[in-house]
């Protein structure tokens, strides 16, 4: 049982880092397991497809990414404290994954909408599952700093938050573009002024 799992956890690690770097639709299910170290068969003992695959990477990865975004979100600290630690966060996965590869590698998730939307439904909807997971993380917080009053009461609060996932999204897609995590930093300004702080409230967040 040990071996077995080792040998999936080689290729699902294997899997996500060629999908990050080079995307989907050029990988084959040869290189993965050669750079998994595995032999061939020991794919299809794992996954039926190499879609099969790329789903398990998607939803190890959003496993991984909601626990952050559910420990930054709910913690103690204002509303808009937390925003901020989460695109702070957002941020430093990607100055770690440069650090690491040499390069930006964006989001998996947005990577991979704009590779495979149109050309395979099954990845589409769980990646529509996925964003909408992440509007309803942030439409709470920011619900909540409507009723605290450090955002405007005529911000539609789901609105606002699909527009700061769009905006995590385009941001990690300029990131990725030049090769510059600090695309990102503007999130934070970005936020204040799609949520219409007041200007007492931004001098105490600072």
């Amino acid at each position: 049982m040990g071996r077995t799992s080792d040998a999936r956890n080689k290729i699902l690690e294997a899997a996500a880092t060629l999908i990050e770097q080079r995307g989907y639709s050029a990988l084959g299910v040869a290189e993965i397991c050669s750079t998994a170290g595995v032999p061939k068969g020991s794919f299809y003992y794992f996954f039926e497809s190499k879609q099969a695959l790329a789903l398990t990477v998607i939803d190890e990865h959003w496993s991984a990414q909601r626990r952050q975004w559910v420990e930054l979100l709910s913690s103690d600290r204002d509303p808009l404290r937390r925003l901020r630690d989460l695109f702070e966060a957002t941020e430093e996965v990607q100055r770690a994954g440069q650090q690491k590869a040499g390069l930006v590698t964006g989001c998996l998730f947005g990577n991979l909408a704009l590779e495979l939307s149109t050309q395979a439904e099954e990845i589409r909807s769980r990646l529509q599952e996925i964003f909408d997971a992440q509007i309803d993380l942030i439409e709470q917080v920011v619900v909540e700093a409507k009723e605290r009053g450090q955002a405007a009461a005529a911000v539609d609060a789901r609105d606002a938050a699909r527009s700061l996932v769009a905006q995590i999204e385009g941001r990690a897609l300029l990131a990725k573009l030049l090769n510059d995590p600090a695309q990102l930093e503007a999130l934070w300004r970005n936020c204040l002024d799609l949520l219409q702080v007041p200007a007492q409230e931004r001098a105490a967040i600072g």
